[in-house]
């Protein structure tokens, strides 16, 4: 078989050349193509035409392979139900250079089953996981959004070889045996995407690449702000129970929290910096096993209101000022509660309690809707 090989402008991409790979990879053809990483082998995914890929690359059938799609949003039709912190990955790192296994538990690789043909369930999800990759180049974006079928992409080379970072390297290490090479210059990184595995036991890096470990865990870090008045009562309340219920759901220790991936922080309106809890708020948590002694308050900023992803106000005064700080924010904050909590500065203590009671409640209910 002659590969041929076809000259494609990342700046001004013809649709006609687009189209005519798209329909070879549909028709079981492989064609390789540029990433910002290094050129992969688009195959579409079915038992004959993945058969043929396992013999181009010289690798085992039982390895599985990267689903490549062209928008991240896609991810919705093979992983179902979103964490907070692959969210927050997706949002951070898509497109990109980065390959991010999710890990499903077994109701979920049942539906993926039930919605997906059978030879597409079985070409892309490996041991309960399934491995995906949105990349960040116009030519590769292009063709993934012109095939009618699922697409795996593994590197352009044979295994165990370095893999082709510009078409004249793919065509060298594989021509004769693919059907097209779209040659659109050379890879932007030149060296393959991080691989990171998100599930049960947080982010893993299984291959190291273009990001560092520093920055996926900085991209995938979910941050949560409770806001109310002053930062001595309620939100400190509120910190305190969201350290300790989403401690219990992730099963760590609440000094983990940062280290399983969250930072549960709290802010005041007022400027009452360095103030410590009130001794009826610090009372009322003691009692329920959460500590909050060593609070100290802090003013609401812009600054903490962009980089929390979650923000949860007391009442509506609370989020209205957080919304005209940052309208962009008006999605990502809500009331804790169904209604507004009351102050209870100056109250008795059996006000505290009462207080915390509707606290503690809308904690509980607010992780039980969190997908972790």
């Amino acid at each position: 078989m002659k590969t041929k090989v076809v000259k494609i402008n990342a700046a001004n991409i013809d649709s006609t050349k687009i189209q005519a790979a798209a329909e070879l990879v549909d028709a079981g053809g492989l064609v390789a193509f540029p990433t910002e990483t290094v050129y992969g082998i688009a195959c579409h995914v079915a038992a004959e035409s993945l058969a043929k890929l396992n013999a181009v690359k010289n690798r085992e059938s039982s390895k599985s392979y990267t689903l490549h799609i062209s928008r991240p949003d896609e991810i919705g039709k093979y992983v179902a139900s979103i964490g907070l912190r692959a969210a927050k990955l997706i949002g951070k790192a898509w497109p990109g250079p980065l390959t991010i296994v999710f890990e499903l538990d077994e109701k979920e690789v049942e539906r993926r089953q039930q919605s997906l043909k059978s030879e597409v369930f079985q070409g892309l999800y490996r041991g309960n996981c399934i491995g995906v990759r949105c990349p960040d180049n116009a030519v590769a974006s292009a063709l993934l959004r012109r095939t009618r079928h699922p697409v795996v992409a593994p590197s352009a080379n044979i295994a165990g070889q370095a893999p082709a970072v510009d078409g004249q390297e793919a065509l060298a290490a594989l021509g004769g045996k693919l059907d097209l090479v779209l040659d659109g210059g050379a890879c932007k990184y030149g060296k393959n995407s991080t691989v990171a595995k998100i599930g049960k036991k947080g982010v893993e890096i299984l291959r190291g690449g273009v990001y560092s470990d520093a920055e996926i865990k900085a991209f995938s870090q979910v941050k949560l702000l409770c806001v109310c008045t002053g930062n001595t009562c309620r939100s400190p309340m509120a910190e305190g129970f969201f350290r300790k219920y989403l401690a219990e759901k992730l099963q760590c220790e609440v000094d983990h929290l940062e280290q399983m991936g969250y930072k549960v922080a709290s802010a005041g309106l007022l400027n009452m910096a360095g103030s410590s809890a009130s001794s009826e708020s610090v009372a009322v948590c003691s009692a329920r096993g959460v500590d909050i002694a060593s609070h100290r308050s802090r003013p609401l900023s812009l600054g903490l209101i962009e980089e929390s992803d979650r923000i949860f106000a007391m009442d509506r005064m609370h989020r209205a000022r957080v919304v005209a700080l940052s309208p962009e924010a008006a999605n990502k904050c809500v009331l804790l509660a169904k209604d507004d909590i009351t102050d209870p500065i100056g109250q008795e203590q059996a006000f505290y309690k009462r207080c915390a009671d509707l606290i503690e409640d809308a904690v509980k209910k607010r992780i039980g809707e969190f997908v972790l």
